[in-house]
């Protein structure tokens, strides 16, 4: 299917866009500079090839069950680089990209994912948080961030990434009416891929749209294409600039397709239809979308295009020889980086694990 006959979609009625899904500029007035384009086309491209890579890692036994995102980039891409350097970012565990594009390595993202603890050790310095797997604990993690820096004077903001069945969780409305409450720099990003595991957004809430919620937490809710990278730049950048003018937290929904499994472990066949997913992926793709707007301005050519390609594929090498190296995991690495302080039963059984090593 192409842009051409690409049928509308009615989950993004309403949303905002700059470019159309043939690359053409629907609104001039909200491209950055040049230099931010080719960063947030080649932070795309990045991510796709990592991602592409990595489903074929887990099927080779060097990677564990991985949650793929090829196809979201954009809106991880967008709002990850419409930030500051110092400004707190959580993400889900869909947030592979979102960790690229915030300076995590790429040995670094695959020790994660090999469940190795060196993996969950972030360098603070990247104000990154570790990839939540609990569902929606970041939102309160994120509206306490946002208020202490808001506290401190910092001018930073904090930004937490949400699914659209996380919205669901008791944690989500906890975290966004504190923030809200309390005005704290925050912004949340629900990337609404359309699919909980296997239960749609239409079955899982009646809400017309997930930004209206905004509203009874008194703040603004603010809907996007969520694979038009301009776009979700663009509304980050706004929302980040409210933050920190003291104007409190944002809701932002964008709106794009899952059009790869849950994980690598999970089959949607079973339980939808994949000519939707199949029309996402061919005529909604964001990375042809921004290349073809780059490539009607003379900005972007193939040769580009495979100096990115190889030189990713030199940078995943490289990382895998790292990560091969990592040292062997000690049982009593479970209980390190989780408090600042142990409490008293964790050094019970820290004693009981050395115990046990002793013995064998």
């Amino acid at each position: 299917m192409t842009a051409a006959t690409l049928l509308p979609d009615p989950r993004l009625e309403g949303t905002l866009s700059v470019l159309a899904p043939d690359g053409s500029l629907l609104r001039p007035d909200l491209v950055p500079d040049d230099e931010t384009l080719l960063s947030l086309y080649t932070g795309m491209r990045r991510a796709r090839v990592f991602d592409d890579r990595a489903m074929v890692l887990q099927r080779q036994g060097k990677l564990g069950v991985y949650p793929c995102f090829g196809g979201m980039e954009a809106t991880q891409v967008g709002a990850a680089t419409a930030l500051e350097h110092g400004d707190w970012v959580l993400p889900t565990y869909r947030g592979t990209a979102l960790a690229m594009v915030r300076g995590m390595s790429l040995a670094h993202i695959l020790l994660a994912w090999r469940g190795h603890p060196a993996g969950y050790q972030v360098d603070p310095e990247l104000h990154i948080l570790p990839f939540y797997i609990p569902i929606a604990n970041q939102i309160p993690h994120t509206a306490g961030i946002a208020l202490a820096e808001k506290r401190r004077g910092t001018g930073r903001v904090a930004m937490a990434f949400i699914g659209d069945g996380g919205t669901s969780e008791g944690d989500f409305h906890v975290g966004v009416n504190f923030a809200g409450a309390f005005g704290a720099p925050a912004i949340f990003v629900i990337e609404n891929n359309g699919w909980a595991i296997s239960t749609p957004t239409s079955v899982q809430t009646a809400a017309k749209n997930l930004a209206s919620r905004a509203e009874g937490y008194g703040m603004p809710g603010v809907r996007v294409d969520g694979n038009d990278v301009l776009a979700m730049y663009h509304v980050t950048r706004e929302a980040a600039e409210r933050a920190r003018r003291g104007e409190g937290p944002t809701l932002i929904e964008a709106i794009t397709y899952r059009i790869l499994p849950h994980t690598s472990s999970d089959d949607p066949g079973r339980y939808r239809e994949e000519t939707e997913a199949q029309a996402w992926k061919s005529g909604r793709d964001p990375g042809k979308r921004l290349r073809a707007y780059l490539e009607s301005r003379g900005m972007w050519s193939e040769a580009q295009e495979q100096q990115v390609m190889q030189a990713m594929e030199a940078e995943i090498k490289a990382a895998m020889l790292l990560a091969d190296q990592a040292p062997e995991i000690l049982p009593e690495a479970l209980l390190e980086h989780i408090y600042a302080e142990p409490l008293p039963e964790m050094l019970e059984q820290l004693e009981e694990i050395r115990a046990l090593g002793a013995l064998e």
